[in-house]
């Protein structure tokens, strides 16, 4: 464990060298038009200020990470049912991609898992999000199953899911 609380610090330490100082603070409707912002510009089938305003709303855990400028870099929700951290929504804004927030964000969504005692955290992603399978099965997530017709394509077709698994 030490290894990985190393890494977090030494990832932590090289992102506040580029971005400045970095804050995780918990999402509020203040955040809404910000996240829905990201959300549009990075889904070509985003969640809605619906969607992020129910989850809200229902309790769900929601964190956004900002830089010292107090810009939105990126945000996740995760929902705890039981001993199961459902990681429903990650994402990262288009321009700061691909430097290490995204693992960032995941390493706060899975303390905050297992500061509430879950045991699990579970995630679904598209088959074509090759990327970010790439990222989560770097994370130690597995493949647990697959959902089919799960997510909206274009022209009223679906796409499936990816189920995946990390031990907490």
């Amino acid at each position: 464990m030490t290894s990985a609380v190393e890494n977090g610090a030494e990832l932590l330490s090289g992102l506040e060298a580029r971005f400045g100082p970095l804050r995780f603070a918990p999402m509020t409707t203040d955040d809404i038009d910000a996240v829905v912002e990201i959300e549009n510009a990075v889904y070509s089938h985003p969640w809605t200020r619906g969607n992020f305003l129910d989850s809200l709303y229902s309790g769900y855990q929601a964190q956004t990470l900002r830089d010292g400028a107090h810009a939105l870099l990126g945000y996740f929700l995760v929902m705890l049912a039981v001993d199961e951290a459902h990681l429903l929504n990650i994402s990262v804004a288009a321009a700061h991609q691909h430097q290490g927030l995204g693992q960032l964000l995941l390493n706060q969504a899975t303390a905050l898992g297992r500061s509430n005692r879950m045991r699990t955290m579970l995630l679904e992603v598209r088959e074509s999000n090759t990327h970010a399978i790439k990222v989560y099965k770097r994370y130690g997530f597995s493949e647990i199953g697959r959902r089919k017709n799960y997510y909206p394509a274009g022209n009223n077709a679906r796409e499936g899911a990816i189920v995946m698994s990390l031990a907490l």
